[in-house]
């Protein structure tokens, strides 16, 4: 049997303690031995409460019903994310300074490319959101993805989660002690070392010494073991990446019956961007900005012009992160998971989707026959490619703004602050548009759906002209783009209001 200490609680321990139980077996097969040492300290941090589609799978795989989640997580259903204000442009349709990278996407007829007859004017002067997908017009009606009639985790659409973190954690907790997990309540004194530089037990104030054949690193920023103790050097993205801080805080709805949005807003500010997410009970609302380029006091300023009177007694809560991640989350027999191991920022809930992403190449990379050396070196080459590709996405939203209206977003699309890798990508869609050349998605979190919508939603121009007459079908292109606004007529007639369908679904659990 192999012994997993899990040091710290919170979305990342209670996520990797439940996911590794299934995989590797804790009850029927007794190959595993997981403990979780879990003490306040290292809880859930609460900044990001969005979710990616991929976590529905991870909470299925897990044993999570999608009703419990719901009703026991203040959740919401999350079917993309809505950009505002960050181009510094209207639109070519006249529209606002607004797109939406949506979660569902649109299967063509067969080599049909509509991203590139969408660039050729075939859809009309509309925006790729809405020329490309369903979704827009559903969620702009604060509409569900789905039927409480249809299976859990199932839809006609694409969609993720908003959650109440702390609540999620709780939630992870029970699914993962029903699957043989063993629960410590102790604090983290240290750890030490054996001669070969591995980690030979955790020292904690009740229970002395906790020894295992495989530590996981869960305990937030202070990245205890895999920081501290072992040294991993830590790469900071702050050149890339200028946000550092964030201020949060809770609303409560104005109404019992107020809409709740389906996608997290995300509106761009003169120092960062305020996201705003709506569960079930209230709304989660933070201002995510640089230190560099303004002050605590005018960031609270603006949190507070944004939503309006502040709930009575309530502050906002101010977090402090350094962007980027460690160059080995992996040393010896210690795995690093979730803060401990790197963190960007809020920005497309990649903190979650990493948590997700490691979790399943733990499982898959399991050294159980004490292959730790071979096991890390392979984790830390694909972990260290996925945070390089998520950077990459995550600045291409803040470079290509048009804005200038202050030194954040002028720092921000100056071509030293962006990497060379993101460089090439860009030169790369000059002329063609992104697709599945550039993307291994064994290693990217990311589709060249998304990029596209990123892309094209910043007002990113990619010159067909040289190759125009190429396109031959643009009557099926036009048709097939008027066929989805029918489509989406049709699913806007027949989807529930969001907050109906949440209500329905969380009294089925």
């Amino acid at each position: 049997m192999k012994k997993i200490l899990i040091v710290g609680g919170g979305t990342a321990g209670w996520l990797a303690a439940a996911y590794l139980a299934r995989e590797l077996g804790t009850s029927s097969a007794k190959t595993c031995e997981i403990t979780v040492i879990d003490t306040p300290a290292y809880g859930a941090i609460g900044v990001g409460e969005g979710t990616f589609p991929t976590i529905r799978r991870t909470l299925q795989r897990i044993g999570i019903r999608e009703s419990k989640l719901i009703s026991d997580c203040d959740a919401s259903f999350k079917q993309g994310i809505r950009f505002v204000g960050w181009r510094g442009v209207e639109r070519g349709d006249g529209s606002s300074d607004s797109y939406l990278h949506p979660f569902q996407f649109t299967n063509a007829p067969s080599g049909l490319d509509l991203l590139s007859y969408w660039l050729l004017g075939q859809a009309g002067n509309v925006g790729w959101d809405d020329a490309s997908s369903v979704q827009k017009p559903i969620v702009d009606r604060c509409l569900g993805p789905k039927l409480a009639s249809h299976p859990e985790y199932e839809g006609p659409l694409d969609y993720a989660y908003h959650v109440d973190a702390v609540r999620l954690a709780e939630l992870l907790r029970q699914a993962a002690l029903s699957l043989g997990v063993k629960q410590i309540e102790d604090e983290v004194l240290g750890a030490e070392l054996d001669a070969d530089g591995n980690v030979q037990c955790v020292l904690t104030r009740a229970h002395n010494s906790l020894s295992a054949d495989l530590y996981v690193d869960c305990t937030g920023f202070r990245a205890l073991l895999i920081g501290q103790k072992l040294g991993s050097p830590y790469r900071s993205c702050q050149s890339v990446l200028f946000c550092d801080s964030a201020l949060a805080i809770q609303v409560p709805y104005p109404q019992p019956q107020t809409h709740i949005q389906s996608c997290t807003v995300s509106t761009a500010q003169e120092a960062g961007w305020i996201w705003d997410i709506g569960l079930t009970e209230r709304r989660g609302i933070g201002y995510v900005f640089s230190s560099a380029h303004t002050t605590i006091e005018r960031a609270d300023e603006i949190l507070r012009h944004y939503v309006g009177e502040l709930p009575a007694g309530s502050e906002p809560r101010l977090i402090r992160f350094d962007a980027g991640y460690r160059q080995q989350s992996w040393i010896g027999n210690c795995v690093s998971i979730g803060l401990s191991a790197g963190f960007f920022e809020p920005l497309e809930a990649t903190g979650i989707i990493l948590i997700e992403a490691a979790c399943a190449l733990l499982g898959r990379l399991f050294p159980w026959g004490g292959e730790y050396e071979a096991a890390a070196k392979q984790f830390n080459r694909i972990m260290n490619e996925r945070y390089e590709r998520t950077l990459d996405f995550i600045k291409l939203h803040f470079c290509l703004s048009k804005r200038q209206d202050s030194d954040f977003w002028r720092d921000n699309t100056a071509a030293t602050s962006i990497p060379d890798t993101l460089k090439e990508r860009l030169e790369r869609w000059r002329y063609r548009v992104p697709g599945n050349l550039d993307f291994d998605l064994s290693i990217d979190l990311f589709s060249e759906h998304s990029w596209q919508h990123v892309l094209y939603g910043m007002g990113y121009q990619t010159d067909l002209t040289p190759r125009a007459e190429l396109f031959r079908y643009r009557q099926q292109a036009t048709q097939t783009f008027s066929d989805m606004r029918k489509y989406a007529d049709l699913a806007c007639k027949s989807l529930p209001d969001h907050r109906t369908l949440l209500r329905s679904i969380g009294r089925n659990k």
